[in-house]
């Protein structure tokens, strides 16, 4: 398989090569200041789901315009999708105002065109540039080996703190309960390398050792538990996109299919409706929710035409039953699949690539100006039948080891709205539906309206629809949002969604609603000065901890969050951040309270290669249920979210330093403190003792 692998990644280079693209060649401009609007819009998106969330394609992305800039006067509609904080409407207009006017004559023409408002355009501008001239460049082996951009990672991070399962055991106690610790070491070791030519081509190679696993020795003697590579086209000729190794996949609104990084709701009220961009190359180490295998795009005319392929293993827990209607035959059932990548323990080893996955499927897509139309069809195949242990609220869910998936998604564009939305059915009947539209009412105003409605019996092992639950089936809601500048300083930004769910949940042994409602206040008087106060209100049902008669009741919890953060530019060189966050939880007639303060320091300056971010926080939670989720800067290409809860302090500085221009480092250490606790975790997980403190560090190599 390997050796076919580098046959067909030959193949196709040495196809390519001969093939004349245009390409706009950027104006040399310098690199820009921290973009912290950018920042601030990444937070937001982070911060909407309590998972965490892999965003580095959306940095390497940008990171690739920033070096290879777009000419917005010979840019295309794909091509500006890539930039996620724009929305449709935006870059309509933006079009619209080229073929109108003709060719801008400066970025300051941005000013003037509908929806591209201030921060909009500061997202923007480093990334773009305006030029009348577009020119013709012959791919070459020389020209690939001269302007191709060569990147090494390294990283390496740890828990200093002992963990159960590294802590000394004897060969006896050990034989007894073989799963009582890890394998291998406490090190988490991330390698990746990858080359790209412009936007147009890229490859490579990324491998992680997971904290726990072995390397180099065991059950691990070619080295990490998890590789991935690929080799990856865009814009070459009628070939729009070709990917061929480890890829994403995303069409329509994500009720179909939707592999990779997904938007739901946050603080943007406004952009709601999902950009899918097609096939994409897979670069992260998520080891399960990824397609391995052949993809590509073709352009004809006004149509795209996209297929895939897929085949590659899963971990799942096989469970051995026997069927009376199969003369007692043993069988092999999945009772779970599983996405946690940890493969630590004997058991956890055990449950590794159990499973075959088979997925093939195309999209057709016709696109004209303001209109555009879809078809989505994926079919699935698993080497075992899902069956998952029965409970009243999961008997609908998938149970079967074959699936096939039909969906329809549209846009359009009607001045200054945006209608959008897709329908979907699963193999067994199950439908799935999400329409909306984004109003862009005037230069200050804009709003947005969703409504979905996913069956009880609708089943994909892909998808990622906007909602409330995490998975697209049992929900049926209609969300408002309202975006208004109220004058040049101030922004009000609002949303409501109410939802129900008409069948039960886990946790909630009855049909249930609910609603989650935002109000965000900015501020922003000047470049050094910006604030924003938020008040979000959440109600959903839970079941009662009392039961009666072996029955349970629901309840409504409410969960509301206060928040004021501010931000302030001292210097060019140095910002202060803070912000302060209480939460109040309330189920039945009891009350429960969360607090969280921080300041952070940032300080970054041209005249040395050298920046450092600092943080201290203080939080005071009364349990879990009043955590506080918070947005953490991390090395590059690295997330960090955790939740702050019970009592304590946390602190964590984060170093850069530019050694030359091919050669850069990043150091973390971030530790938390309990006051109120003298045993963290538990499991093999757990620490003995009220502090936890990870160092990360990470190096990044260009040639």
């Amino acid at each position: 398989m390997n050796r076919l692998l580098q046959i067909l990644l030959c193949f196709f280079l040495f196809i390519i090569i001969p093939l004349q693209i245009k390409a706009q060649e950027p104006q040399q401009q310098p690199t820009p200041e921290k973009n912290e609007s950018l920042e601030q819009k990444l937070e937001d998106i982070v911060e909407a789901t309590d998972e965490e969330v892999d965003y580095a394609y959306l940095l390497e992305e940008l990171d690739a315009f920033l070096k290879n800039k777009v000419n917005l006067n010979k840019a295309t509609f794909d091509e500006l999708q890539r930039f996620f904080f724009l929305n449709d409407i935006q870059i309509n207009n933006l079009l619209e105002h080229i073929r109108t006017n003709g060719k801008l004559m400066s970025l300051l023409e941005l000013q003037s065109i509908d929806g591209f408002d201030a921060e909009t355009i500061n997202m923007l501008l480093p990334y773009v540039y305006v030029s009348g001239n577009v020119s013709d460049r012959q791919i070459s082996i020389k020209d690939m080996l001269k302007r191709g951009d060569n990147q090494l990672f390294i990283r390496y991070q740890q828990y200093i703190e002992q963990q159960e399962g590294f802590s000394d055991i004897d060969d006896s106690s050990l034989a007894l309960n073989p799963n009582s610790r890890y394998l291998g070491s406490s090190a988490r070791i991330y390698t990746r390398y990858k080359y790209s030519y412009y936007n147009n081509i890229s490859f490579g190679i990324t491998a992680e050792k997971d904290q726990g696993e072995e390397f180099f020795r065991g059950t691990q003697k070619n080295g990490y538990d998890f590789y991935s590579a690929h080799f990856y086209v865009r814009n070459i000729g009628k070939i729009k996109s070709l990917a061929i190794g480890d890829y994403h996949a995303q069409f329509g609104q994500g009720l179909t299919f939707w592999s990779g990084l997904a938007f739901g709701k946050s603080a943007d009220a406004i952009n709601i409706r999902k950009n899918a961009l097609g096939i994409r190359p897979y670069t992260s180490v998520d080891e399960n929710l990824f397609m391995r295998g052949v993809a590509g795009t073709v352009a004809i005319k006004h149509f795209e035409i996209s297929g895939f392929f897929s085949m590659k293993k899963r971990d799942g827990n096989l469970s051995l039953i026997t069927d009376t209607l199969e003369n007692e035959d043993e069988l092999l059932t999945v009772s779970s699949l599983l996405e946690t990548g940890y493969h630590r323990t004997p058991s956890e080893i055990e449950k590794k690539n159990t499973i075959d996955e088979l997925m093939y499927g195309g999209n057709i897509q016709y696109r004209k100006r303001r209109f555009s139309f879809g078809l989505t069809g994926v079919r699935t195949e698993l080497s075992h039948k899902i069956d998952k242990t029965f409970n009243l609220y999961n008997q609908f869910e998938f149970n079967d080891k074959e699936n096939l998936n039909l969906g329809v998604d549209y846009s359009y564009i009607f001045r200054n709205i945006n209608f959008f939305g897709e329908v979907s059915r699963s193999l067994n009947g199950g439908m799935a539906f999400c329409n909306g539209a984004i109003f862009n009412l005037d230069s200050r105003v804009s709003l947005s309206v969703l409504h979905r409605r996913f069956d009880k019996n609708y089943q994909s092992l892909y998808s990622s629809a906007f909602s409330e639950g995490s998975k697209v089936i049992n929900e049926e809601g209609i969300f408002l949002g309202l975006m208004t500048s109220l004058s040049r300083a101030w922004k009000l930004t609002v949303y409501a969604d109410n939802f129900n769910f008409p069948w039960l949940r886990y946790r909630v042994n009855a049909p249930s609603k609910g609603f989650d409602y935002l109000l965000q206040l900015n501020y922003k008087p000047s470049k050094t000065l910006e604030m924003y106060a938020r008040y979000r209100h959440k109600n959903k049902a839970l079941n009662n901890t009392d039961v009666t008669n072996g029955l349970y009741f629901i309840q409504d919890t409410e969960k509301e969050n206060y928040r004021f953060e501010i931000k302030y530019r001292v210097t060019d060189d140095f910002m202060l951040k803070n912000r302060i966050e209480q939460v109040r939880y309330s189920i039945a007639d009891n009350t429960y309270n969360g607090f969280t303060m921080y300041q952070d320091l940032q300080f970054k300056t041209k005249k040395v290669p050298f920046s450092v971010t600092l943080r201290y926080a203080l939080f005071d939670t009364d349990n879990y249920d009043t955590r506080i989720y918070v947005y953490e800067n991390d090395v590059l290409y690295a997330s960090s979210f955790p939740s702050y809860y019970y009592k304590g302090s946390r602190v964590y500085v984060l170093l850069n330093y530019k050694v030359r221009k091919n050669l850069e480092f990043w150091l973390r250490v971030a530790q938390t403190y309990y006051n109120d606790r003298n045993v963290i975790g538990s499991g093999l997980d757990e620490i003995q003792g009220n502090t936890k403190t990870e160092v990360k560090a990470q190096m990044r190599l260009k040639f």
